[in-house]
């Protein structure tokens, strides 16, 4: 990943043919801050410091990736050409605005979530898809698939073109190398033991209630396809699927390992900050 090819395609988003006020006004070196204007988690800083880097701004103090911080809280002193902040300035704040609100709610839902591992799931900003996976392991949370280059992940329409789930674990074993786990997706009982009879190495129960959900866990107990702990544990169960806060603990205790939810990214309100010159 070229974070700094990013950050420039970002910036000449912004700026285009020229930013036309700044040009206005003299360029002198100046003294600048950031402060955060609501709680948060913070996600973004090291991020900020390269793009700051490449236009040449000098970061003087900052806090952290991952502190919790108040309201007026300074995240950043700042010196640098006046030009080259004032140009930068919304793009920084954009960057560290979504991923703080992304951070901020994935460790609301880690801090709940005890031993069970809380996942992203791929339904991302389009080419804002590191930033915001950054933001979640910043937070604690586990980042899934990057992309689609990851893993195998079999899902509703992929088993539309096999002739059963089963098929299709052994297709994927088959033809793709050791080091890439083998996940499916799967929407009832039924499918989950097919699945972990062929060899899947993850299994998501998509959309399964949290009954549904503990089902599973006992049958593949009873056959040994799944432990909760201990060298026989054979496959990783996850629970996906209009996951939210206000539902998310009635998955904690139903013996999965990992619960992924879309709405850390999808639905995290982003966080308020200015960047002031002093």
């Amino acid at each position: 990943m070229n974070i700094e090819k990013k950050l420039l395609d970002m910036v000449d988003e912004d700026r285009g043919v020229g930013d036309i006020t700044t040009d206005l006004v003299p360029d002198e070196k100046i003294r600048a801050e950031i402060k955060s204007k609501e709680p948060c988690t913070l996600a973004g800083v090291s991020i900020l410091k390269t793009l700051f880097r490449i236009f040449n701004i000098e970061v003087i103090e900052s806090r952290e990736d991952g502190e919790d911080v108040g309201s007026g809280a300074v995240i950043f002193v700042l010196e640098g050409g006046s030009h080259d902040m004032l140009v930068v300035e919304r793009t920084a704040l954009n960057i560290l605005s979504r991923m703080s609100g992304i951070a901020s709610l994935t460790r609301e839902y880690v801090s709940r979530a005890g031993d069970v591992r809380i996942a992203s799931t791929r339904k991302t900003s389009p080419l804002f898809n590191y930033f915001e996976n950054e933001a979640i392991k910043i937070a604690g949370g586990d980042t899934h698939r990057f992309g689609l280059y990851d893993s195998v992940l079999i899902k509703d329409n992929h088993l539309k073109l096999f002739s059963s789930v089963r098929e299709a674990v052994e297709v994927a074993k088959k033809n793709t190398s050791f080091v890439h786990k083998v996940e499916v997706e799967v929407t009832n009982v039924e499918q989950a033991l097919e699945a972990a009879e062929a060899g899947a190495d993850i299994i998501m129960l998509d959309n399964m209630s949290p009954e549904e959900t503990r089902e599973v866990v006992s049958l593949l107990s009873e056959k040994d396809l799944f432990c909760e702990t201990g060298p026989r544990k054979r496959v990783l169960l996850e629970a996906s699927g209009n996951i939210k806060l206000n539902n998310l603990g009635d998955y904690l205790d139903t013996g999965v390992d990992v619960i992924s939810v879309g709405a850390l990214t999808h639905s995290a309100s982003a966080k308020d900050f200015s960047l002031k010159i002093l």
